[in-house]
């Protein structure tokens, strides 16, 4: 399996697969957010960041805030940043009614707290962020790419522009979310993207990469001819 100079991050909220993929030495980094935590049947969220962060003091791993009123979402922002570890703070683009969270990600980010800017899916938006943030700040900007593409649209060239608007920030790092394929790894890392996130079911596929494609289709052939004895399926 070939190393991708993009950087995989595991996207996901089961502690025990987190821990497997940093032994396998597969990941560099790790996001989660509310909707994947619930799904996972997580009740206590800081009672889990915090079982992460000692798990996994010394890679980055992005915590989301989630109120929806920006006083309380800058509350939420700095108990994160107080769990320790090398942890990034995630914060929409917007809140729920829309309204920009730009004040807010400057405020922070011109205090030097490491943010991920999440849930981006314009080219609009990668400008606000860069507009918002201090060039001296570690600042993560994800673009939801695979929701781009769930729309219809190629995701490549919005992905290769957004690289280009963040160039001016040394410390801003554009990161593809949503990954639906094992494709979309080399497509970040053709885009010039820094980071790509990548589910369990994602990674698992990674020896894929670069298999010899007759060999491939007839290791189907056999798995279908397999299945049908197994079953005692019957035609004729």
């Amino acid at each position: 399996m070939p190393s991708p100079r993009v950087k995989l991050f595991q996207d996901g909220a089961d502690l025990d697969s987190m821990i497997a993929a940093r032994r396998r030495g597969l990941v560099s980094g790790y996001t989660t957010n509310p909707t994947l935590m619930r799904k996972a049947g997580i009740s206590d969220y800081k009672q889990f960041a915090q079982k992460v962060i000692a798990a996994i003091p010394d890679m980055p791993i992005s915590f989301e805030v989630f109120s929806d009123d920006f006083a309380t979402m800058e509350r939420e922002a700095r108990e994160i940043a107080s769990w320790g570890g090398d942890t990034y703070i995630k914060i929409p683009i917007t809140n729920t009614e829309g309204e920009s969270t730009a004040r807010l990600v400057s405020l922070l980010s011109k205090e030097g707290f490491s943010l991920n800017i999440t849930a981006l899916l314009t080219l609009d938006q990668v400008d606000t962020v860069a507009a918002s943030v201090s060039p001296s700040s570690r600042t993560i900007v994800s673009v939801f790419a695979g929701r781009v593409a769930d729309t219809g649209i190629d995701p490549v060239p919005v992905m290769t522009e957004a690289v280009r608007r963040l160039s001016s920030l040394p410390k801003a790092e554009l990161l593809w979310a949503s990954p639906r394929e094992v494709l979309n790894i080399a497509q970040a890392e053709a885009c010039g993207c820094h980071i790509i996130t990548a589910t369990p079911d994602v990674l698992a596929k990674l020896p894929l990469f670069g298999k010899d494609l007759h060999q491939y289709s007839l290791e189907t052939v056999k798995m279908f001819h397999d299945d049908a004895r197994a079953a005692g399926f019957k035609i004729v």
